[in-house]
């Protein structure tokens, strides 16, 4: 908006007296004033349940390793999609992988095996997203859950030319969201802080 104003102010002030572009400054003022307030009041905050991201898919001999498991590559590409909806649902925006902050290949997953895969976006800051994954592997005969694997996306939401545009914020609701959402924020200071992009006493959480 206050870029608009300048050129504005420079173009218009060319054209029109000077105690006339006084009453104009101000009617350009609040002009700008509620175009920002439209845009900003949009950007309303929203819960991780919102963006909750659920793939249940099965594990084909075409996707395993000689051991007869799902190979980590095809499971990190099926979290990959599974974050980029998640991301999508949050921001409404397209949204790409910026990093993978975190994996761990707790355990194997075998051929036949049921895989669920649970996306939410854990924290958002400017225009990134971080979203946390939980792997799950189902019985196929009691339906009972084991935790597989975990992993940390962060992606960034683009406009149709590509240029990082804001997201709404997150507000946790369950306890281990509180959680996610506190440890977030640690996790983005430390790599800013080891990418050179931050001084070691801005790094207030990690303290």
């Amino acid at each position: 908006p206050y870029k608009a104003y300048k050129f504005f102010k420079g173009w218009i002030s060319k054209f029109l007296k000077p105690h006339t572009f006084k009453l104009f400054r101000v009617n350009l003022n609040d002009l700008i004033c509620l175009i920002w307030l439209k845009t900003h009041i949009k950007m309303t905050s929203k819960h991780p349940s919102e963006s909750l991201t659920v793939l249940t898919d099965l594990v084909l001999p075409s996707e395993t390793n000689p051991l007869n498991n799902l190979f980590g590559g095809e499971l990190l590409a099926r979290m990959d999609r599974a974050a980029s909806i998640a991301a999508g649902r949050h921001s409404r925006r397209i949204a790409v992988t910026a990093s993978v902050n975190h994996v761990a290949f707790n355990k194997a997953i075998p051929l036949g095996s049921v895989v669920i895969i649970e996306a939410k976006v854990s924290r958002a800051f400017n225009t990134s997203m971080e979203i946390y994954l939980d792997v799950w592997v189902e019985d196929r005969q009691s339906g009972n859950r084991t935790k597989a694997n975990e992993a940390i996306y962060t992606f960034v939401a683009v406009d149709e030319m590509g240029r990082p545009v804001e997201v709404p914020q997150i507000i946790p609701e369950t306890e281990l969201e509180k959680k996610r959402f506190d440890a977030a924020l640690r996790r983005k200071q430390l790599s800013l802080l080891l990418a050179g992009k931050m001084k070691p006493q801005e790094a207030t959480e990690l303290k």
